[in-house]
């Protein structure tokens, strides 16, 4: 776990690579208590929606991406993530998920950590993107 001494502007996050294959979707899914088949699960489904195949939750993408700010930051590290879902996440495919360090301040005794987020695929696509802000602990 990094020290907020330790970083600075501009520092990245990741990236790391991830695939939502269908089964971990179903499996989220079964978590969640999404009643299944739905439009994450069955590509018939996902086609009456409009959607070119199955897609990733929402809920599910949020999740990959808290992930990438825990396992850099530590457990309870994140104070907030607002993300702009801005196109449906495929399943089946490498998605590229790195934050990028826009800001260092200390607020109400706490040391925060503020970075644009980002979801992207092979291809270039860029499927979620937004700003979160992480406490990070002093050496």
């Amino acid at each position: 776990m990094p020290y907020y001494d330790e970083i600075e502007l501009g520092d990245e996050i990741g990236p790391v690579e991830k695939v939502a294959t269908d089964n971990e979707v179903s499996n989220f899914c079964d978590v969640w208590g999404a009643p299944t088949p739905n439009r994450f699960t069955d590509p018939a489904i996902a086609e009456k929606a409009g959607m070119k195949g199955t897609i990733v939750p929402g809920i599910m993408t949020m999740a990959m991406m808290a992930q990438l700010l825990t396992d850099w930051g530590g457990p309870g590290s994140i104070k907030d993530l607002d993300l702009v879902f801005r196109q449906p996440v495929p399943h089946n495919r490498t998605l590229t998920l790195a934050a990028t360090i826009t800001d260092l301040r200390e607020e109400d005794g706490e040391n925060l950590v503020e970075c644009d987020i980002l979801m992207t695929g092979t291809e270039g696509e860029r499927y979620v993107g937004g700003k979160a802000i992480v406490a990070l602990p002093n050496r």
